[in-house]
Formats: structure tokens, C-alpha cells, sequence
């Protein structure tokens, strides 16, 4: 299979440069990629105004030379690539978030990362392992490390599947993403990265049929976001909970921290085999999966409590919960940053029970 590179400077910035896979210009011989490269890079760079084609232009390249993120075949036929256990850095690009894909007779694509450039490499990647088509792309909530990688797999026909609330909590946030992201990873890592609309709004559990597999989805209360959704892999029994599950990365409250710990206490049933956190390793085992999660919560919740009982202001409850969390920072990256924003969070929920 051939592949149409672009190579892409920011206009603002001439001398800011990098190469996107146009997935419009995917073709099965170098003739047909090439026969159509001219006509689908201007379309593209038509809809990305702030880019300008860089030295040497469009070329059609085989799978193997486009870079790819590195995956693990967790179970048969779901693929897993963990993300870095750090907050966004230009050193990390911004992957940070676990990514996965699961294979039918089509490919459902299971978060998208934190750039064009990521969701790239993920294609990439799955080109590396099927040329099935890309049926589906499955937000499971609003975070950018897990969204903004959207649009390469809308370019390349997949419909963008996510809770039905997911849309609207995007829009109050996109304009500081697209100033803040860059800033934080670097101008040429977030090159071309582009908000993706939803195509199809999640409501209520409802199942998706890749052809001989099903992926079930069931959206969930407020709990890490107000946007959070599940997918099962029913095959395999693999959970995939986006950041209803934290390991090694400090868990960041975005949503309702009671709601979090709701959702923590009722395990599925029947259990899963496999539970796919949004960041950190793969585990066998729900208890294993969610623990670290829940203990870093309840003591959150039970500092909280007590930095209002005390009569304290909120600036000086957040250091005061931060101090008292202090026991359970053990493993967890990121940990003082974090948990005062999340003293904040938590704070304003609790302040009022």
C-alpha cells in the first residue's frame, strides 16, 4: 500500500516544518497515489490555510517508511500503545494517553491522541498490521491527549463516535487548546492539528458492529469528565475506560469526584478480562485496574472534607489537602501539580454536600 506525505510549514513560521500522511491519498500501487497527489495535497492544504507545502512537496511513500507508534497485541486482534507517563512536554510531543485499535472486518480506532502528528502515527501503525478499512474512531472523553488525533481517521472515512455531551464540553475549551497545546509541546508537534466534529452523538449504551466483533459502548455519569464513556470489546472481554482508570500518571478531576468514586465502587458485570486504563499498562483484572485510582480519590475526598471542616478558605485549603495527600504520592507522576488542581475541583464540589 502507498501512502501521500506532505511535506507542511506554518505560514506564520516558514522555517517550522513537518511531514503529514494525507490518509485521502492512500492508494494500492505508487501510480495511483501519484496520479492523484497534486490534486489532493492542494485540497488539503485549501482547508489548512495556516500551512504552506514545504521543500519537496507531496510524494507517495510505502507502509513501511511512515512512522508509526509502537503497539502491543493485548488480546487477539485489539492493539495497544501506551502513552508517556508525564504530563505534555515538547520531549514527549504530547503522547501521553493510551491509544488503542480493535480489528473486525473494519477497525475501530479507540482515542486518537493529543495532535494530527499522533493520529498519524497511529494510522500508520494500523496500516502496518491490516488494511481494513477504518470504520470508526471512538472519543472516550473530552481531554485533547485522547481527541485531537481525529481527523486524520475522519479523513480517512471513519465516523468520530463519542458521548452525546462530548461535543458541547469540547467548544467551551477548544480556542485556549489550540493556544496552550502548542505552547506546551512546541509550534512544529502541533502543526495542522484540527478539532474533528462528532459524527455520531452517544446517548445511552448502544453497541457497534465491526463485522463478526461488537464494541459496546455505555456512557457514564460525570466522574473524571462530564463525557466519559466505556468500550467493551465483547469478543475478548476487554474493557477500554479512558480516564476512568489512571496508573502511574496522578489522576486529574476534570468532573465529579463523588461521581468518580460512584463509578469506581460498582464493577461491571460480568467483570473484564482485560481493563485498558487511559494511561498506564495494560492489567488482567478489575480490582488491579482500579485500586491505585480509587485510594488516590477516597484520600482526596477525605482531605477535602476536612480542610472545610476546618472553616479553611480555599486558598489555603488547597496547599492544606496537597500536605494531607502527601502519604499517598507514592508512584503516582506529577503528583503535587495535579493534586492541587484537583484540591480545587474537589473543593467546589465538596464544599456544599
Amino acid at each position: 500500500m502507498f501512502h501521500l506525505v506532505l511535506a507542511a510549514c506554518l505560514a506564520a513560521q516558514p522555517g517550522t516544518c513537518d511531514t503529514r500522511l494525507l490518509p485521502a491519498g492512500e492508494a494500492a500501487s505508487r501510480g495511483d497515489c501519484e496520479a492523484r497527489a497534486e490534486a489532493v495535497a492542494r485540497d488539503w492544504l485549501t482547508r489548512h490555510p495556516d500551512l504552506r507545502a514545504g521543500e519537496g512537496g507531496a510524494r507517495c511513500v510505502e507502509t513501511a517508511e511512515l512512522p508509526a507508534l509502537t503497539m502491543q497485541e493485548v488480546a487477539p486482534g485489539v492493539f495497544v500503545h501506551q502513552g508517556a507517563m508525564d504530563q505534555l512536554s515538547p520531549q514527549n510531543r504530547g503522547r501521553i494517553a493510551n491509544l488503542s485499535f480493535v480489528i473486525g472486518d473494519s477497525v475501530a480506532v479507540i482515542d486518537t491522541g493529543e495532535t494530527r502528528a499522533e493520529g498519524e502515527a497511529l494510522y500508520a501503525a494500523i496500516r502496518q498490521v491490516t488494511d481494513k478499512p477504518v470504520s470508526h474512531a471512538i472519543l472516550t472523553h473530552m481531554h485533547p491527549d485522547h481527541i485531537l488525533g481525529a481527523q486524520v481517521f475522519s479523513e480517512a472515512g471513519a465516523a468520530i463516535v463519542a458521548d452525546a455531551r462530548l461535543p458541547e464540553a469540547v467548544a467551551r475549551r477548544a480556542e485556549a487548546w489550540m493556544i496552550s497545546v502548542p505552547r506546551q509541546i512546541g509550534a512544529e508537534n502541533f502543526a495542522g492539528t484540527r478539532i474533528a466534529s462528532v459524527d455520531h452523538e452517544v446517548a445511552g449504551p448502544e453497541t457497534i458492529a465491526l463485522g463478526g466483533r461488537d464494541l459496546r459502548l455505555v456512557p457514564v455519569p460525570p466522574a473524571h469528565t462530564d463525557s466519559d464513556m466505556t468500550v467493551l470489546d465483547l469478543e475478548t472481554e476487554t474493557l477500554f475506560t479512558g480516564d476512568l482508570a489512571f496508573l502511574g500518571l496522578t489522576p486529574s478531576l476534570d468532573g465529579s469526584l463523588q461521581g468518580w468514586l460512584d463509578w469506581l465502587d460498582h464493577p461491571p458485570d460480568p467483570l473484564p478480562a482485560l481493563v485498558v486504563p487511559g494511561h498506564g499498562p495494560v492489567t488482567e483484572g478489575w480490582d488491579e485496574a482500579v485500586t491505585p485510582t480509587r485510594h488516590y480519590l477516597s484520600a482526596l475526598r477525605d482531605a477535602t472534607r476536612d480542610a472545610i471542616a476546618r472553616g479553611l478558605a480555599l486558598s489555603a485549603a488547597i496547599p492544606a489537602i496537597v500536605l494531607a495527600m502527601r502519604p499517598v504520592s507514592e508512584g503516582w507522576a506529577d503528583f503535587q501539580a495535579v493534586t492541587a488542581r484537583n484540591a480545587a475541583t474537589a473543593f467546589a464540589e465538596l464544599e456544599w454536600e
